[in-house]
């Protein structure tokens, strides 16, 4: 982060980290919270490495980071993750046909597991199949590898489709109410019109809207090249969350703290990572995030309908117009 970029988050959060001075001591500046709040963040420290390094109570670090967290995504979720309209889908769309030659696709979708400490009296319910305790952050990525979209607060033993169909992203997604623009033919043809799609991997449901990979036996030619289109697209959201842990290694550590202070450290690292990309990287990018509710299971589409999107799109790689010179060498 930039001494420009620092200075600038310690405007915007300065009003609510200010605290009134005590008759026998003076109250932590808004630029200790925040540098606190930070190193904490960037290194992944202990509240105890943090108290010798600021010389404060661990109960008090404590508190500093969870109201840090707090005041930066109150701040910045508005400013690096506005909802997008249609414009800025399209926006999405033509980034990805530039750099992933992917067409007609808006984001890419996958979860992430944030290693904790086992919560008390929480079961098995956040042990995942990786063998450890975790809640999910689930998220859509652009091809600026900025998020679009964040669900935090899942299971660490729910699958990331199960979570996709309980998070207000996926609801609103079967209810048509994300602004996605209308079907166009893909670049080249005039016919069929193809509805916009966000990528997977195996872990999502097919629909008309998410395109997951063909499953891995019985390959014929054309579903490779489509796996490989796919994957191309996908990785995106594999390099984004690299970014992340690579920048906060608080991601590297399992957080000794509650389940909702981890969700507001995931959220402020997440609009941290946007920010820091848009400013000090000067990448463009246009964010939406929403509440993670609790909702029904609800049907979401004709698997024949979903089964003949993905035939048209892998048919279409391997035409004239939809082709990469390199494809068949990298299947």
């Amino acid at each position: 982060m930039s001494i420009m970029v620092f200075d600038d988050l310690l405007d915007n959060v300065r009003v609510h980290l200010t605290r009134q001075d005590a008759n026998m001591r003076r109250a932590i500046s808004p630029e200790e919270r925040l540098s606190i709040t930070l190193r904490y963040l960037a290194t992944g420290m202990s509240f105890s490495s943090v108290h010798f390094k600021y010389l404060c109570g661990k109960s008090t670090v404590h508190v500093i980071i969870k109201e840090t967290c707090a005041a930066i995504w109150m701040v910045l979720k508005e400013r690096v993750m506005p909802e997008p309209t249609e414009s800025m889908w399209l926006s999405k769309a033509a980034g990805f046909l530039d750099k992933t030659n992917f067409p007609n696709c808006l984001g890419a979708l996958d979860g992430k597991h944030i290693r904790l400490h086992k919560p008390p009296f929480s079961g098995s319910r956040f042990y995942n199949f990786k063998k450890f305790f975790s809640t999910v952050l689930l998220a859509l990525v652009d091809s600026n590898f900025c998020f679009t979209v964040i669900e935090v607060g899942g299971y660490g033993s729910s699958s990331d489709s199960y979570l996709l169909q309980r998070s207000a992203f996926g609801r609103r997604l079967h209810e048509g109410s994300l602004h996605i623009p209308p079907s166009i033919a893909l670049p080249g043809t005039v016919e069929p019109a193809m509805p916009y799609v966000f990528v997977g991997d195996e872990a999502f449901a097919l629909s008309p809207n998410i395109m997951r990979p063909y499953p891995q036996r019985n390959l014929t030619l054309v579903k490779r090249v489509f796996n490989y289109r796919l994957s191309r697209a996908r990785r995106v959201v594999e390099c984004a969350f690299g970014i992340l842990a690579s920048k906060w290694r608080i991601f590297h550590t399992a957080m000794h703290v509650s389940v909702d202070t981890a969700e507001l450290i995931v959220k402020c690292a997440c609009v941290l990572h946007n920010l820091i990309r848009i400013q000090d990287e000067r990448i463009d990018s246009d964010m939406l995030t929403n509440p993670f509710p609790a909702l029904q299971h609800q049907p979401y589409h004709s698997a024949r309908q979903s089964i003949m999107v993905r035939d048209q799109f892998a048919a279409y790689f391997l035409s004239p117009e939809g082709s990469v010179p390199w494809q068949l060498e990298s299947v």
